[in-house]
């Protein structure tokens, strides 16, 4: 096998695996959420139980589901990230909030397991070429990232930005 036929293979693959864990998890979100605004079994009963107020489920819905619209939508980098963390964070509240009353391990299956399908889809997401101009001198950095986007290069004189 080529190296460009490996290379498009291997691209392939992430796109399909980055799509898959994204409508997943896009999924959970907008069924999670729209059943916690209208405050339905089991999600309403399951808050109530870890001690949240009622009203909270509804505020807790819209933002699912403004999150699931913002990772399946094109373009907008800075709005997915944020929507990829909103829903880190919930998912591990919810775990957190299930170990502060002391549930059983079974109830943290599920969020550690979306938790997992969330950082997967952040993970894989294609990679983005934003560039930056300069306050001052008008010059262009390219923001370069690594696989997983933890570190960023800037490939400007830093004093100049």
């Amino acid at each position: 096998m080529t190296k460009l036929a490996y290379s498009t293979n291997c691209s392939r693959r992430r796109i399909i695996a980055y799509w898959v864990t994204t409508v997943i998890i896009a999924a959970e979100f907008v069924v999670g959420g729209v059943m916690d605004i209208l405050r339905l079994p089991p999600f309403f009963a399951i808050l109530e139980h870890l001690g949240y107020p009622g009203y909270f489920s509804v505020i807790l819905g819209v933002w699912k589901v403004l999150g699931a619209v913002a990772v399946l939508a094109p373009r907008f980098p800075r709005l997915k990230e944020w929507a990829y963390a909103g829903m880190f964070f919930s998912m591990t509240g919810a775990a957190a909030s299930h170990l502060a009353i002391s549930d059983p391990p079974l109830t943290l299956v599920a969020p550690i397991i979306l938790t997992s399908l969330v950082v997967a889809s952040w993970a894989l997401r294609p990679l983005a070429r934003p560039v930056l101009v300069s306050r001052f001198e008008g010059d262009a950095c390219e923001i370069r990232e690594t696989k997983m986007r933890c570190i960023t290069l800037l490939t400007c004189n830093l004093a100049k930005c």
